[in-house]
């Protein structure tokens, strides 16, 4: 990340856009111009400013749609609005939409610099032309994805939070990793971050891996076992996979989350515990939770913020990046001296479909760099280790979801998308029927003509 901190200025006024960048860049800040709504849009990805100030005021695009363009993309960038005297009833609704402040032509140049660094300041950073704060706590993540850098913006208020914090995204999408950096963003970042894949751990252990037990509680405990809520007292758990969790024990996880005390299996005390906990799954639990298969007040208890990360095939401007890394990674742990790939083999893996994302593309770079016998990888290695990628196997849920949306699809094409021939095909009513439909997103008329 550069030392100096981005603003992008946005004014159809030439002599004033001028005037404010000499401005801010003689305060030490990057600066980019554009004159109207639109070019400012088709800047943001490639620019990434940390503040935008943009004039209320111009042809186009207005600077209120501009705000909520920006917002759409990127709600946590803080927008500054400059107003003309007679629209101050503009600026004051601009606020209301969630402006960060704004400025009335003329102002002031130190009143400008301080809302400045006020806007930094919330964004993260430490304001006004300070060094940016450490990027430590994210280093894991490799990105220069925009989708990325502003679920790390998001991620990176909230770790300042006590809130339960719930990562949607692919198996192997990175969802562990964006746990780390919430935990290193955090107040807690000095005391434990512990990881537990629940579908790893048997039913009839999880409660003891997760509370702990008793010597004697049952036949194999030969001590006192503390269990991983302790190992985590006064930091952050990672439940991934919380999907996969037994409906049974939903409920003495939920206990847990509105008393903050456990019951180690085997005692009749309960212990206080400190944990800031961050869930995970690939599942949908909203329509897991619609089918009743995961209680519904324990998903709203974990889900009091959600984070979205995004598939690989999302971010493939950052495929290059992360190969680099792998590559760098995987050559000073000895698998092979210095590598690098052709472009055509870059371009096969910027293209590739990636269904198991990120662990996906190590595993491809992996077998290519221990396979490779020169310096240069050629695309034939990368085809043919795309080619013997090991399927991994699927989940019960993702396969029975699998298999409904290819059994829905088959009775649609027997019956020309005819729904109440397909119902009784299918041995469902035709509300049933259609209920199965708009969870797997198949509309019947598309079947008409095949």
């Amino acid at each position: 990340m550069a030392s100096q901190q981005k603003v992008l200025l946005v004014d159809d006024d030439h002599g004033l856009l001028r005037l404010l960048s000499m401005r801010l860049q003689t305060a030490g800040y990057e600066v980019a111009c554009s004159t109207s709504g639109e070019e400012a849009l088709s800047r943001l990805p490639l620019f990434r400013p940390g503040v935008v100030i943009t004039d209320l005021r111009m042809e186009g695009m207005d600077g209120l749609a501009l705000f909520k363009a920006i917002h759409d993309q990127a709600p946590t960038l803080p927008v500054i609005m400059l107003t003309a005297h007679g629209t101050i009833p503009d600026a004051v609704e601009a606020t209301a939409e969630g402006i960060f402040s704004f400025l009335t032509k003329p102002f002031d140049a130190k009143e400008l610099l301080q809302k400045l660094g006020d806007a930094f300041e919330l964004a993260g950073g430490e304001g006004g032309t300070e060094e940016p704060s450490s990027e430590k706590w994210r280093s894991e993540i490799i990105t220069r994805s925009p989708v990325m850098e502003e679920l790390l913006n998001q991620a990176r208020l909230i770790a300042e939070s006590e809130v339960s914090v719930f990562v949607q995204g692919e198996s192997g999408s990175g969802k562990e990793l964006l746990a780390q950096a919430i935990h290193q963003a955090s107040p807690r970042s000095k005391m434990p971050f512990i990881a537990v894949n629940c579908s790893a751990i048997p039913e009839q252990l999880l409660e003891s891996e997760l509370f702990g037990h008793k010597k004697g509680a049952f036949t194999g405990a030969t001590s006192d076992h503390n269990g991983l809520f302790r190992a985590a007292d006064g930091g952050t758990l990672f439940l991934d996979e919380i999907g996969d969790m037994p409906m049974p024990f939903q409920a003495k996880l939920l206990r847990v989350l509105q008393e903050k005390v456990i019951r180690p299996v085997g005692s009749t005390q309960t212990i206080p515990v400190d944990v800031r906990l961050v869930s995970a799954t690939h599942r949908d639990l909203h329509t897991a939770v619609e089918e009743k298969e995961f209680r519904g007040d324990l998903y709203y208890r974990l889900n009091v913020v959600t984070l979205e990360v995004p598939s690989l095939a999302e971010r493939r401007e950052d495929i290059p990046l992360l190969v680099n890394h792998f590559l760098d990674k995987l050559c000073s742990e000895g698998k092979r001296k210095e590598r690098r790939f052709s472009q055509e083999a870059m371009q096969l893996l910027i293209t590739a479909p990636w269904p198991g994302n990120v662990r996906h593309l190590y595993n491809v770079v992996e077998q290519v760099v221990v396979l490779s016998t020169t310096r240069l990888i050629p695309p034939s290695l990368v085809q043919r280790a795309l080619r013997n990628q090991p399927n991994d196997l699927l989940s019960f849920a993702d396969a029975r979801g699998r298999f409904e949306r290819d059994y829905l699809a088959q009775v649609l094409r027997m019956t020309s998308g005819n729904v109440t021939q397909a119902a009784r095909i299918a041995g469902r009513n035709r509300t049933e029927f259609y209920k199965l439909l708009n969870k797997h997103q198949i509309t019947p008329s598309l079947f008409k003509s095949s």
